[in-house]
């Protein structure tokens, strides 16, 4: 089977929407979930434009919440895809909110949610791969291989299997634990 290409622009998603009361928390912000929910929505509608396939969420790589967002205010969320494996795709998600009466943009957040393209029967499905075409498209790919990397040696070096405590007993002095292990 020949491996067809795209390129990343044939994932780009731009989803917009107005922050009403019924988004916001109890200290008047639009709450943090809320956000979530977009945000998932827009890694969706990025992976499966790309992948041609119904895509489900298999993990979300950190969400910082970096400025609050007010009732009132638009939302856009832009998302591409960043990465793609055999089944596997990073989609890259940058949130921005824009205060409608003094056109004030803000950068919410950023996260990275990595899609399963899936066929009609749940089984995971090969994805296109990824034409790069500039130096910020390598560095997010490269990005995401080393992230894989990262979390891939962490499981390991954590497992049950593998977890050796005293190899980390120096680097828990100046943490506010206290160890009274059994």
């Amino acid at each position: 089977m020949k491996t067809t290409y795209k390129n990343a622009i044939d994932s780009e998603i731009t989803l917009t929407e107005l922050m009403l009361p019924s988004h916001s928390n109890f200290s008047g912000k639009i709450h943090g979930g809320f956000i979530l929910s977009l945000m998932d929505k827009a890694a969706f509608s990025s992976a499966s434009k790309f992948s041609g396939q119904y895509c489900v969420t298999a993990s979300v790589n950190r969400v910082d919440f970096l400025n609050p967002i007010e009732v009132g205010e638009l939302v856009t969320l832009k998302a591409r895809i960043n990465y793609v494996g055999n089944s596997s795709m990073v989609v890259g998600i940058r949130v921005e909110s824009q205060n409608i009466q003094t056109g004030e943009i803000k950068h919410c957040n950023s996260s990275y949610f990595t899609m399963i393209a899936k066929n009609d029967t749940g089984k995971k499905v090969k994805v296109p791969g990824l034409i790069i075409r500039d130096l910020n498209g390598l560095r997010r790919y490269l990005r995401s291989i080393e992230h894989i990397k990262m979390r891939n040696e962490r499981k390991e070096a954590f497992s049950k299997k593998n977890f050796i405590p005293d190899n980390y007993e120096e680097l828990l002095q100046g943490f506010n634990v206290k160890l009274e292990l059994s």
